[in-house]
């Protein structure tokens, strides 16, 4: 709910986005599966980051587990934990490239859209899964001042002010800061403290100008530095153990085990953190001619992170991992396109980026890695001349440089005929990656005799490899609809559309690690080797979107729905494996086929002026067509992380007081409810996450210049798991967070 001088502003609705943008046009006219959310519903919803729209869009999925560092999406059964997103996200035009800076609050929200199937012919790269526009609040659009105050469970806390002014009617310029921290839900039981604490701030000025009617220039300069704790993974037993049924439909392990004192519990001994500071600007250039508009969107992004780990997640010291990233990038795009006006329209545009990082990540190995890991299994196989290492740490040392740059073509054409409408678009796109890396360990080792205690032998080892990767991916990504519009009083259509979608390939620079691991205990005469081309890179994934659905409208708006039907091929999927054994890491490898095929639904609905309802739902079925690890076969098996279901229900009713008292005009009665389930934990589907529903709740009362909200989220305390993982043999699971109530106050005047 918003103050009442906002409310005239919010003329949009779930499902609606009444707006017209630089590439695809009026959210509302694509023949697309779509949902979009105005300034009344982000407000409603508390909504100020990517991950606030999880649940309430069909078949869009963003689990709260790790740190801010772990945006992991999921869309329509795509998706993967690290590396390349399976969703684009634009923020007032400006294409975020790096995946970890996706998770960041966005202050003045002013509209949200989800275009969800692929969206690579005009979005190029990790738009397969579907795009995210996000839109702040313009100076153009209105002027005042802004602030927020909420307070929330586990000292949580959010403040922000922002000021809109309109120098003259061609210039206008906002600036917004916006701080939140939280004490966290979660205690290390290893050293009482909270493991998830928090605080962020940030800063954002935005400059309008239009020297002439034609001409608009619009600049964002965002700043944002975040601190946490994070990964609050509770160790729930060993993988070999029997730990009861693991097909009953719930984590048994996370409640059952008796036989580890550590089952159930959170308790790491080494410190886990990840911090980040970024940096955003985007310049937008318009112009506009009598019959077509050429526009230009420019950008510059830096992110520099930190995320250390106790990476076994035990109070036992095995090993750690500190992962320290700078990255610079710059885009380009470059976009004609016609008036949507006559019968033929189109849109040709070509785009470019260039993006580097550079990457330290040393794993420490510490004394219970070394003997569990090294010394263990040397001596099993020789007891008689037991191996013992001389320092009771040493680091593998691992960095990197990742060049990678773009360039794309794309073009597409529309034409209407009688109630029909047909586009066509396709797109090249080309990509080159390369990975110059540098890896080193130095320590040493002594071979004892049992019998006598002597010292055998000594054996210092230094290893020193380097060299560069480098992989080209050349992609042609076309588009085809047939949109249908129904001549009936209200705005409504039918559409078909075949559309190619790619995630772009990489390296698994996290693998490193292992690599050397392997290395050291070649020379000791045990394991094998990998082969660095082999493990360290991973290929494009690709796939083509059949969809049918329609867009309804009643004659009076005041029932608006959607609905889609999807089938899915995807080829070379990507997926996220822990390596089985005693390795460290995590690697993204081409897992096969995979298919998708759902439903989705949505519908907002006014029974009154007041009175109005919410809906969607979203079904994915995502299986795995091909897909052999080479100890398991894994066809017809459930795509893990993904959800089956998504459901998200709100009913809210508004009761406008009588006069004209400027501290009590409405108050808003707002009720919520979010489904999701079953998620599958594994490929062989043994683990899996039950479909659970949270239960949300809000009171508004708002006056001329604010509003004050008491909410809350999770008011049963349903108890759900957020993630599940092995890692040394050892699971891992994540709980959801329990109950949470708040108050939030904004003013605007």
């Amino acid at each position: 709910m918003v103050a009442a001088d906002d409310a005239a502003l919010d003329t949009l609705t779930l499902g609606e986005v009444s707006v017209t943008a630089i590439k695809q046009g009026a959210v509302g006219d694509l023949s697309t599966s779509r949902t979009g959310l105005g300034r009344r519903e982000v407000e409603r919803g508390g909504i100020v980051t990517v991950r606030g729209v999880s649940d309430l869009v069909p078949n869009f999925f963003l689990p709260d587990y790790g740190s801010r560092m772990t945006s992991t999406i999921y869309v329509r059964g795509l998706g993967a934990r690290i590396d390349q997103p399976s969703m684009g996200l634009n923020i007032d035009n400006v294409p975020v490239m790096c995946k970890e800076n996706y998770d960041f609050d966005i202050a003045d929200i002013a509209r949200v859209e989800m275009l969800r199937g692929p969206q690579s012919t005009l979005y190029g790269r990790n738009t397969m899964g579907g795009l995210m526009n996000v839109y702040t609040l313009s100076p153009m659009q209105w002027q005042g001042t802004r602030l927020i105050a909420e307070m929330a469970s586990h000292l949580s806390m959010k403040f922000g002010a922002s000021h809109y002014a309109k120098v003259n009617e061609r210039l206008g310029i906002a600036a917004s800061v916006y701080y939140t921290s939280t004490k966290g839900q979660y205690t290390n039981e290893y050293n009482g403290r909270r493991c998830d604490w928090e605080r962020q701030g940030s800063g954002r000025v935005k400059l309008v100008w239009m020297p002439s009617p034609s001409l608009t220039l619009s600049n964002t300069l965002s700043c944002t530095i975040s601190r946490q704790g994070g990964y609050p993974y509770e160790w729930v037993g060993d993988r070999d153990s029997e730990i009861g049924d693991r097909g009953s439909g719930i984590l048994h392990s996370a409640f059952c085990i008796q036989h580890s004192p550590l089952s159930g519990r959170i308790a790491y001994n080494d410190t886990c953190f990840y911090r980040r500071t970024s940096v955003m600007d985007g310049l937008t250039i318009t112009k506009r001619f009598d019959r077509w508009s050429l526009s230009s969107i420019t950008s510059y992004q830096y992110i520099n992170d930190n995320m250390t780990l106790d990476q076994d997640f035990t109070p036992l010291p095995y090993f750690t991992l500190t992962q320290v990233r700078r990255e610079h990038a710059v885009t380009q795009d470059v976009v004609a396109r016609s008036k949507d006006e006559g019968a033929y329209k189109w849109l040709v545009g070509a785009f470019g980026f260039y993006r580097r990082y550079k990457m330290d990540a040393p794993v420490t190995f510490k004394d219970t890695g070394i003997k569990a890991l090294i010394e263990d299994h040397i001596n099993e196989l020789n007891p008689y001349y037991p191996v013992v290492w001389n320092e009771r740490s040493f680091v593998l040392g691992s960095d990197f440089s990742n060049p990678t740059w773009g360039v794309a073509l794309y073009h597409q054409s529309s034409i209407d005929w009688r109630w029909f409408t047909f586009t066509a678009g396709i797109r090249l796109d080309y990509e080159h990656a390369s990975l110059n890396y540098h890896s080193e360990t130095h320590t040493s080792y002594r071979v004892m005799e049992a019998a006598t205690g002597a010292v055998y032998h000594s054996e210092d080892i230094d290893i020193d490899d380097g060299g560069s990767l480098n992989k080209h991916f050349t992609e042609l990504l076309p588009k085809f609809s047939i949109t249908y519009h129904m001549p009936t009083d209200g705005e409504s259509s039918i559409y078909a559309i075949v559309s190619k979608g790619y995630k772009a390939g990489g390296f698994n620079t996290q693998m490193f690690s292992d690599v050397l691991q392997q290395r050291l205990m070649g020379i000791m005469g045990i394991g094998a080797a990998y082969d660095i081309n082999d493990i360290v890179g991973y290929k494009p994934e690709k796939a083509w979107n059949y969809e049918i659905g329609g867009h309804f409208e009643s004659a009076n708006r005041r029932f608006k729905g959607d609905m889609a039907l999807f089938y899915i091929d995807c080829h070379d999927r990507q997926m996220t494996i822990f390596p089985d054994g005693t390795t460290t890491g995590r690697i993204m490898t081409n897992a096969g086929k995979t298919r998708s095929l759902g439903v989705e639904a949505s519908a907002t609905i006014s029974f009154t002026d007041n009175l109005g309802m919410n809906l969607s739902y979203g079904y994915c079925d995502a299986r795995f067509v091909e897909y052999n690890d080479g100890k398991a076969d894994y066809k017809d098996k459930f795509v893990p992380y993904c959800p089956k279901h998504t459901l998200f229900a709100q009913a809210f009713y508004t009761y406008n007081f009588k006069g004209d008292s400027d501290w009590a005009r409405s108050i808003t009665l707002d009720a919520s409810l979010k489904g999701t389930g079953k998620i599958y934990w594994n490929e062989a589907n043994t683990q899996r996450q039950p479909f659970y529903a949270l239960l949300g709740s809000s009171i508004t009362l708002a006056g001329k210049h604010y509003s004050l909200q008491l909410w809350g989220q999770n008011l049963t305390g349903t108890r759900y798991n957020t993630f599940y993982f092995v890692s040394i043999s050892h699971e891992f699971l994540q709980r959801g967070k329990g109950r949470m109530l708040g108050f939030v106050l904004r003013a605007s005047f």
